[in-house]
């Protein structure tokens, strides 16, 4: 550690844009120009909590807060006002962001910021929905009681290299909006799919193609035994009833959990 590189405990702001490589390849231009306006409203936001922009690159924001509870109260006003403004636009055109907040130590560098507390802040960001935003355990138990929002639980959560789990809280920003279902907009203004929302879909398929495949191999392999064993006595249809049974109840079990 050089002389120029100090500790301090202080909370993280990370946000990012989602989809931003697609939105470019649609219209480069106004892209650009949204994604400007969005981070000059995003600093301004930050400022008006007394927070500080540490860096810009490319789509993403990284900011730090003396508070706490303004970090949260500056990513919630964020995210409203940013879904505000894409109301006004068309649904291609419209740019939505994740955010991730967590309280941690980090070291500081000629005013840049180092260290698992930014790494976690970063890793919670990914990990929310377009429009939403995470924060840590720290962060949580300093804001429980202190703001109008309400959170989701989502449990202790492995966070890429970082040995211990980390808790995770989601930000309900919208009265009965449910946990993992994504800011409570009109669909026609809503933002893209979620990645990790889709990951859940394709894990919900190739679980529903696995079960459907094992059933039909045992009820095919009873009725072989059927056969060979003396087809005029016809019994495989009986342990085959068990079979469906158990498939159907698992198929439904599937398909009413909640992605």
């Amino acid at each position: 550690m050089t002389q120029s590189t100090e500790r301090k405990l202080t909370t993280i702001l990370s946000a990012d844009a989602v989809g931003y490589s697609r939105l470019m390849g649609q219209d480069e231009t106004g892209t650009f120009s949204t994604l400007k306006a969005y981070r000059e409203l995003t600093a301004e936001r930050i400022a008006d909590h007394r927070g500080r922009v540490v860096n810009t690159a490319g789509d993403s924001i990284l900011a730090e807060f003396p508070s706490v509870v303004k970090a949260v109260e500056c990513a919630v006003e964020i995210q409203r006002t940013i879904a505000e403004r894409n109301a006004a636009l068309a649904k291609e055109k419209q740019m939505w962001f994740r955010i991730g907040v967590n309280l941690g130590d980090v070291m500081v560098d000629n005013d840049d910021l180092f260290g698992d507390g930014v790494n976690v802040a970063a890793r919670l960001q990914a990990l929310a929905d377009p429009g939403g935003i995470l924060i840590s355990g720290t962060v949580f138990d300093h804001v429980k009681d202190k703001l109008s929002v309400s959170f989701d639980a989502l449990g202790a959560k492995a966070i890429k290299n970082i040995s211990a789990q980390v808790p995770v809280y989601r930000v309900v920003l919208e009265p009965g909006q449910e946990a993992g279902a994504g800011p409570l907009l009109q669909a026609s203004d809503g933002p893209p799919p979620d990645d990790g929302q889709q990951a859940r879909r394709d894990d919900r398929r190739h679980r529903f193609l696995m079960n459907t495949a094992f059933a039909g191999t045992l009820i095919v392999f009873l009725f072989a035994i059927n056969m060979f064993s003396g087809g005029d006595d016809l019994w495989f249809q009986w342990p085959t009833l068990g079979i469906l049974l158990a498939y159907a109840l698992r198929t439904i079990s599937l398909f009413r959990k909640k992605i």
